[in-house]
């Protein structure tokens, strides 16, 4: 078991629950309009609402190589469906997941100055993931 600093568990905590609501909502207000993966248990029905139901929304850190916006965490989103999901309807449901992180950030990393911007096709949460005072 590798050690992991407190300050930093703590980031993780707060950017995973952000993410659950953003998946709770999402499923609350999508979560019908494709049907499930066969594979894909029903919502609710595991301990991370990452593994069910229609969507898979989560923080994934990138360096930013490349990347105007330089590092931070890609919103990711999946629909697990066997249907093709039309590219306007994919971005209504990414539109709407980065209005309820943008939304949210500050009550999650209140003092803490992060912002979601576009970068490419995706968004991004940059600014300040500094451990602050160790």
């Amino acid at each position: 078991m590798s050690y992991v600093h407190p300050k930093l568990r703590a980031f993780t905590g707060s950017l995973e629950e952000l993410f659950h609501q953003v998946d709770a909502e999402l499923e609350d207000r999508f979560g019908g309009r494709f049907p499930l993966h066969p594979n894909r248990p029903r919502r609710g029905s595991t301990a991370n609402p990452e593994m069910d139901g229609l969507f898979d929304v989560a923080p994934d850190f990138t360096a930013g190589l490349g990347s105007e916006k330089g590092r931070g965490y890609l919103v990711s989103l999946r629909v697990a469906t066997l249907e093709r999901v039309p590219p306007e309807e994919f971005e209504t449901f990414m539109s709407r997941a980065a209005e309820l992180v943008r939304e949210r950030l500050p009550r999650f990393f209140p003092g803490r100055s992060l912002e979601l911007v576009r970068d490419g096709r995706r968004f991004k949460i940059t600014g300040d993931f500094s451990l602050g005072e160790v």
